[in-house]
């Protein structure tokens, strides 16, 4: 697949619209990402968010078009785009509760199955425990017996597994203590860091406009609002609606 270009972004959204029955969950929104942005999403829950990545991933279906590395992928299905370099890090985390932790791993690399790939997928297993010690810690363990933030953990690294250029993150914070919030945040400054492009949709819109350069506001299916984190952290409408002020 094409690489996007500067003048080009990494992910294009043109009217995007997700329906469940007569429910317009996701209505005609526009949005893009550029390579290499940290770029988050916030919104109320029901606001249209996770049913975004959703369609983003191509796990529902959704009108409108989806260009993801200068590539129309809104045709494609779900299983193809991770050879393509877009990966989904789903809310409630989805790991492999009767494998281990280096088995949810290695099932994130699963289409890097090449012999000459091998070297490359054990090297990137080694940086997932350097990214993540818990997990390190606990690489023989079944992964349904791991807490709520190591599991967390886990669905990140084994996204990463895939090496993906874009990565779809929802809610990761989600259910964490706080102690765990920050760890978990922490290596997602590090992943951006790396040269991974972050599309973010968190709860917690202080801190995702926090670690983010960018970011959306959903409300009721829309776009109602596009800024720099600074200015959306300042925004007397942000602060009253989402940071409690």
């Amino acid at each position: 697949m094409a690489a996007a270009t500067d003048h080009q972004p990494l992910l294009n959204v043109a009217n995007l619209q997700v329906r469940y029955g007569s429910i317009m969950a996701v209505k005609d929104i526009s949005f893009c990402v550029t390579a290499g942005e940290l770029v988050c999403l916030i919104g109320a829950n029901g606001a249209g968010k996770t049913s975004t990545l959703k369609a983003l991933a191509r796990m529902i279906p959704a009108g409108g078009e989806i260009h993801y590395a200068g590539q129309r992928i809104d045709g494609l299905p779900a299983y193809a785009l991770i050879s393509q370099g877009l990966a989904l890090v789903p809310e409630g985390r989805g790991v492999f509760s009767r494998l281990t932790v280096a088995e949810n791993l290695a099932m994130g690399a699963y289409h890097r199955h090449r012999p000459d790939e091998r070297a490359a997928v054990q090297e990137d297993e080694a940086r997932m425990y350097v990214l993540f010690p818990r997990l390190a810690e606990r690489r023989r363990q079944l992964a349904g017996t791991l807490s709520g933030g190591e599991q967390q953990m886990l669905a990140i690294g084994r996204a990463l597994m895939g090496k993906p250029q874009l990565l779809l993150l929802d809610e990761p914070s989600m259910g964490l203590a706080p102690l765990l919030v920050q760890t978990v945040f922490d290596a997602i400054r590090s992943v951006a860091q790396s040269g991974v492009t972050i599309l973010l949709v968190e709860q917690n819109a202080r801190l995702a406009l926090t670690v983010c350069s960018r970011g959306y506001v959903m409300e009721s299916g829309a776009i109602t609002l596009t800024d720099s984190a600074e200015n959306l952290l300042a925004d007397p409408r942000v602060r009253a609606a989402y940071l409690g002020e």
